[in-house]
């Protein structure tokens, strides 16, 4: 009887162990599957999402919606958007043609006389390093020199503005006036009598270019140089010798297109320049 009950009491033994074991399998089982994913609810044909097939923290980041960041493992963020409108080479800008010829100049790049042309120097050594009166040369003018070109611009803006201040330095100069005219007090001369004919005879010209005088622009001055004539000494109370040219023209065209000429009626020279001292007229 006692036997029986050991028995008894060591199978009810092994059947708490077996049962306690079955537990313990179960909560195991239980635990382990917390921790993965439902396969259940992984799509027919995909492969279910496990820790080894996940992708990694960044590439999850870059796919979030709003993400700036992008990965440069993945390939396809490298690549242009496939949305991306392709260019219409029926519409682009044909190229500039470089057959096309030079744009002709303006008139104030033709013209040497116009405003704003390049400036030239227009006042020639008169005097030596110590004041002292430069004397005359046998040298002949042109008028084609790049100070007489000047000159004439000073001389075209007096006439456009009515300021003849503007030409004094076209006009001949007080010093070499007194070496050449053989009488009393040459300087006095030059200003009351020759400067003040220039200053009427501009304020003349002003005003016969009318209201638009001052758009008025030089475009041509004629000098007859193959009949310039070298004065000798006391061929015209005159000390030393010089070139003299008469009857050369100045030619302005006004805002309407039309031009109007004016005579320039005598120039002489003074070391191989050409400088006005009669205007219009000689009185």
């Amino acid at each position: 009887m006692q036997s029986s009950f050991i028995r008894r009491a060591s199978t009810g033994l092994h059947r708490n162990e077996t049962l306690a074991g079955a537990l313990s399998v179960g909560l195991l089982v239980a635990l382990g599957c917390a921790g993965q994913p439902d396969v259940l609810s992984t799509p027919a044909g995909a492969t279910p999402l496990t820790p080894a097939s996940a992708p990694p923290p960044n590439e999850m980041n870059a796919s979030a919606p709003g993400s700036s960041v992008a990965s440069s493992s993945d390939p396809a963020s490298a690549a242009p958007s496939a949305s991306a409108a392709p260019v219409n080479s029926a519409t682009a800008a044909p190229p500039t043609s470089s057959a096309a010829g030079p744009t002709p100049p303006s008139l104030d790049e033709e013209n040497v006389y116009a405003p704003g042309h390049a400036a030239a120097t227009v006042d020639a050594p008169l005097v030596d390093a110590n004041g002292k009166p430069l004397p005359q040369t046998d040298a002949r003018p042109s008028a084609k020199s790049a100070s007489f070109e000047a000159r004439m611009r000073l001389l075209a803006r007096a006439v456009t503005t009515g300021d003849a201040d503007a030409a004094l330095p076209s006009f001949f100069p007080a010093v070499a006036y007194a070496q050449v005219k053989d009488i009393p007090q040459p300087e006095k001369d030059w200003e009351h009598r020759l400067v003040a004919a220039f200053r009427r005879d501009i304020a003349e010209y002003h005003a016969k270019l009318g209201a638009d005088a001052a758009k008025a622009v030089l475009v041509a001055v004629e000098v007859p140089e193959n009949k310039a004539k070298f004065m000798k000494p006391g061929s015209e109370g005159n000390r030393v010798g010089y070139y003299r040219v008469l009857r050369s023209t100045v030619t302005f065209k006004k805002p309407d297109g039309k031009e109007q000429s004016f005579e320039l009626t005598s120039m002489i020279s003074w070391r191989g320049e050409w400088y006005v001292v009669h205007l219009h007229g000689f009185k």
